[in-house]
């Protein structure tokens, strides 16, 4: 299973309706409103690499009022659970 995160440039009058479109496609599991340079960010999960590629540049850049993206793929996911586990002192 492959994770990408979009980082999405939304036109700001838009941004509810395109959290909404964006959060309906198929391989997007959520969709975040954020504060910084960015306006949302998508969780994309998907079997490989050519789905990330099909989910991100055929439907999630054509949604009306996503201005630009920038995906990342991550490499590795770490749980809160993991990290009390990698700090526990065995008490």
């Amino acid at each position: 299973m492959i994770t990408a995160l979009v980082f999405i440039d939304a036109d700001v009058a838009l941004i509810p309706e395109v959290a909404e479109q964006i959060a309906a496609l198929d391989g997007v599991t959520e969709v975040y409103s954020v504060t910084g340079r960015i306006d949302l960010i998508a969780v994309v999960r998907v079997r490989d690499h050519d789905a990330v590629a099909e989910v991100v540049t055929l439907r999630l850049n054509k949604v009306p009022g996503v201005k630009s993206t920038e995906t990342h793929i991550a490499f590795r996911a770490y749980s809160s659970h993991d990290l009390e586990a990698a700090f526990s002192l065995g008490g």
